[in-house]
């Protein structure tokens, strides 16, 4: 019996230290695309580290919010904002490095937006929630930063264009939630639905792969 209850102890560690890796990961991703999208709009360096700032945690703050995570991890953790602002001081340093990186903004984004898709689902079912809120706050984590940015720099919000955005974050986050439904291990549902909203979001603007416009629609009245 106490075997089974070390195995158990030593299983629910391992997902907790991957579920923060990856959390981390995404808020370092996410950070330097803010970075990036904040530096490319002429923005000074305090502006770049609150774009950054934002777009790493302000999804993972709306999630933790509608699950009772009061206050949230992302304004009580230290590990949040030390990432963000060194992922946001590496571009201001080193932005022609950064720059000539393939489709930087594209890369970190859509690695960001599937790494928060998993860690989303994957903090709702560990604090009980259902599959339906599991991936609603998937979705939520994946995307609150990018509209959050969008806001900042007076730009359309990228989920009310015909991008694939919310979908591919809908797709990762119904793995996970699935994945757990079903009995998988940890770790192969998580790197699968981490890499299925990655390729999904960074081939789909590197092919130009779009949703479909509602019936009617007239480029003219876009004019």
């Amino acid at each position: 019996m106490s075997a089974n209850v070390h195995a158990l102890a030593l299983s629910a560690l391992n997902e907790h230290h991957l579920f923060t890796a990856l959390d981390l990961a995404g808020t370092f991703a996410f950070a330097i695309s803010g970075a990036i999208a904040a530096r490319n709009r002429g923005l000074d360096w305090f502006g770049v580290m609150v774009v950054a700032f934002v777009v790493a945690c302000g999804g993972g703050i709306v999630r933790d919010l509608c699950i009772g995570v009061v206050p949230p991890a992302g304004l009580t953790d230290w590990r949040y904002l030390t990432v963000a602002m060194i992922a946001a001081w590496m571009t201001i340093a080193a932005g022609k490095l950064v720059a000539r990186l393939a489709h930087p903004v594209i890369f970190f984004d859509s690695l960001g937006l599937g790494l928060f898709a998993v860690t989303g689902a994957q903090k709702a079912m560990i604090y009980g929630h259902n599959a339906e809120v599991a991936i609603l706050l998937g979705i939520v984590t994946a995307v609150g930063g990018g509209v959050a940015r969008d806001v900042l720099l007076t730009r359309v919000p990228i989920i009310l264009q015909r991008e694939i955005y919310a979908s591919a974050a809908l797709i990762g986050a119904g793995i996970e939630v699935a994945g757990e439904s079903l009995g998988w291990d940890s770790s192969t549902r998580t790197w699968l639905a981490l890499g299925v909203c990655f390729a999904l979001r960074y081939f789909s603007l590197r092919y130009k792969w779009n949703l479909p416009r509602a019936p009617g629609y007239d480029d003219k009245d876009s004019a």
